[in-house]
């Protein structure tokens, strides 16, 4: 059965848009980092994000001296690119990045892995964080489980029908 326009679209608003983008980001983890939107091509790198906070902000470590906090400080717009292909959930977030230097945030978010970029630890003089604060967002998602979604796309194959499991729709928080 083919779904009308309104049964894929699930636009969500402030608590359960931060808890649909922390649930995306948390299975995703790594992102694609982009920077330096005004002039193509773009700068892209992968960055893993270390929370997604009770507002939506993203948080990040970063270099003080790497080039995307360079670009943050001449332009502080980015785009976020997750993706799960495995469970079919993608989310792109368009948001302005702050670079923020609280020690406080750093020990909270530190973990053991974020001592390969930092080989001096929690107190290396060079670290930061970059806290982005979405603006607009938008997801694709299985409205299912994963397991339901599956099970659909194979008797897609086997019957072909079409049995769209998706569902998408904007992010406000």
């Amino acid at each position: 059965m083919k779904k009308t326009t309104d049964e894929k679209v699930k636009n969500l608003n402030h608590e359960s848009a931060v808890k649909k983008i922390q649930e995306l980001v948390k299975d995703a983890q790594i992102c694609m980092f982009t920077t330096d939107l005004l002039q193509a091509p773009f700068s892209t790198r992968p960055m893993s994000a270390q929370e997604t906070d009770e507002d939506g902000n993203l948080w990040f470590f970063s270099s003080k001296l790497s080039k995307k906090n360079n670009e943050i400080t001449l332009n502080p717009y980015v785009q976020l690119f997750f993706s799960n292909k495995s469970s079919a959930e993608f989310l792109s977030i368009y948001g302005q990045a702050q670079i923020v230097y609280d020690r406080k945030k750093i020990e909270e978010l530190w973990n053991p892995l974020v001592k390969v970029w930092f080989p001096e630890g929690k107190d290396d003089p060079n670290i930061a964080l970059i806290k982005v604060t979405p603006q607009h967002s938008y997801y694709w998602d299985t409205q299912h489980n994963k397991m339901v979604a599956l099970v659909k796309m194979v008797a897609s194959l086997v019957t072909g029908v079409t049995m769209d499991d998706g569902v998408e729709g904007t992010l406000h928080v």
